[in-house]
């Protein structure tokens, strides 16, 4: 099989997997099971957050330099504030639709093969991070092992990011770039679903 056969399949089958994967099952805020295993298990159930961690990765391999590297430790950093704000229950705009918007955006940052200044790249990684990080510190409190799951939570979400750093690197790699601007295309349309079912909810 060639290697773009073998890209499109995965990108086939990411864009389907979040299709499967309720955005409300990510956010219930009810009944954690909580530990390690729980938290790690979280992000792969929701496709808003799987989505969004992997164009994070996509992202900073299609920007190139240090941002490949940046953009998966900012994201990390920020969602853990905003983790600490949502237990704490500060005051936010709409969750939901926050997280819903970091999905079309991010999307819409990789099908044109945006290159962003650094700052700003970095700017909109870490105001969405705080969105989704907000919603999971609502839920920690409800968590028999918060701190676990937390740890679980964020190592899920670094191997996500280096999924989508894969998935960049290898289309740079092989001359594909379309194939990841296509994904972009697809994951910014799957975001507009969730963003609009987050206003009708």
């Amino acid at each position: 099989m060639s290697a773009a056969r073998r890209t499109a399949l995965r990108v086939h089958a990411l864009t389907a997997l979040s299709l499967f994967a309720g955005s409300a099952a990510a956010h219930s805020g009810t009944g954690l099971a909580g530990g390690f295993a729980s938290g790690f298990a979280h992000p792969f159930g929701g496709g808003d957050h799987l989505l969004a961690m992997v164009c994070v990765g996509i992202w900073g391999a299609l920007l190139g330099a240090r941002l490949r590297y940046a953009l998966p430790v900012v994201f990390p950093l920020l969602m853990v504030a905003g983790a600490i704000a949502g237990m704490f229950a500060l005051p936010m705009p709409p969750v939901e639709l926050g997280i819903a918007l970091s999905v079309v955006v991010l999307g819409g940052c990789i099908a044109p093969a945006w290159r962003a200044p650094a700052w700003l790249a970095i700017a909109i990684v870490s105001l969405f991070a705080v969105f989704h990080g907000y919603a999971h510190g609502r839920e920690l409190p409800s968590a028999a092992d918060p701190v676990g799951y937390s740890l679980g939570f964020v190592f899920a979400t670094g191997l996500l990011h280096v999924l989508g750093i894969g998935l960049g690197e290898g289309a740079l790699r092989k001359g594909h770039v379309w194939l990841v601007r296509a994904l972009g295309a697809a994951i910014g349309l799957v975001g507009a679903f969730y963003l609009w079912s987050a206003i009708l909810a």
